[in-house]
């Protein structure tokens, strides 16, 4: 699986690309769209601050209600320290802006593992009443948001997510948040979670309004059923996702004699490596109680050398 197209909308609003030139009469009405700014780099005459910078001076700023942060003019090579200080240092011009995306790539811009980020931190702080956050990419990401009460949705997109991401969000307090998202990833790509450094979020404590929960595209899949299967927090979801990754028999084994299920209104497990017999037994029990559960992708890739070693994939990694 590849990001093959940029985000059609974000905050319930179609995306529409900051055009490089034309009438301020072209443009849609500034709270209509999401607006996606992209730089077209050093070599085509334009960095992302430029247009950022034509971005404020064509649009009201002052009805902006969506923002998706795209190339930044090499986003392979750095970290968006520099978009990040422009947005920061622009917050009084954007009153209404309630969601934010950082890293909207294709994988023809760069692929999504080799994103440079950095410290969102100053984004949080700067907008207080964002109700949507997201990034994706995962090398040099970091967060050190202490309370957010505004966040209902926090997204997480990488080929390998930091363990200092995800303990940092389990010890932030997020009393807004009902939707949270996390690619976990591979090592190979900077993914060193274990089980254990999501304690925080599963416990719930920081996150009262947490709805749905995604732990996913991880190799330590199995591990991460078995921490679910006990954990505070699933009794008041809606939704578990625990999709994209190398969940196997043991996990799922985990889950169906952990704490019910039943309440859930999805459980979504798609790409997976669980055999029929645990499939069956989710179907009969899970399933049949009127949870939507989604088994797809059951033929996830496996690869087996001549040792007998089984290796299996994430479904985005590089």
């Amino acid at each position: 699986m590849v990001i093959s197209a940029p985000l059609y909308e974000f905050h319930r609003l179609p995306s529409f690309d900051f055009p490089e030139a034309g009438p301020e009469s072209d443009l849609p009405a500034a709270d209509a769209v999401a607006w996606r700014i992209t730089g077209l780099g050093v070599q085509d005459g334009e960095r992302w601050e430029d247009a950022f910078a034509r971005f404020c001076s064509r649009v009201d700023t002052a009805r902006v209600r969506a923002l998706i942060v795209g190339d930044w003019d090499g986003a392979y090579q750095g970290g968006p320290d520099e978009v990040v200080g422009h947005l920061v240092a622009a917050r009084d011009r954007f009153p209404a802006l309630r969601a934010l995306f950082l890293g909207d790539l294709t994988f023809e811009q760069c692929e999504i593992s080799w994103i440079q980020q950095t410290d969102v931190t100053p984004l949080l702080d700067a907008y207080p009443a964002l109700e949507e956050f997201g990034v994706r990419g995962g090398d040099g990401l970091d967060w050190k948001v202490a309370r957010h009460e505004g966040l209902r949705r926090l997204v997480f997109e990488s080929g390998g997510l930091p363990a200092r991401v995800v303990r940092g969000v389990g010890v932030s307090e997020l009393p807004a948040l009902e939707h949270l998202d996390m690619w976990l990833g591979t090592p190979d790509y900077g993914g060193d979670s274990e089980a254990s450094d999501a304690a925080g979020i599963l416990s719930g404590t920081r996150l009262p309004r947490l709805r749905h929960l995604a732990l996913r595209n991880s190799e330590i899949q199995d591990d991460l059923a078995k921490a679910v299967a006990g954990a505070p927090v699933v009794a008041r979801l809606e939704v578990l996702d625990l999709s994209m990754g190398t969940l196997g028999d043991e996990g799922a084994a985990a889950l169906l004699d952990g704490q019910p299920l039943t309440h859930l209104k999805k459980l979504d497990l798609h790409h997976h490596y669980i055999g029929e017999p645990l499939l069956e037994r989710i179907r009969a029990t899970v399933a049949a109680a009127g949870t939507e559960v989604d088994l797809d992708g059951g033929d996830a890739d496996e690869d087996e050398d001549d040792d007998g070693t089984v290796y299996r994939y994430v479904a985005v990694g590089e």
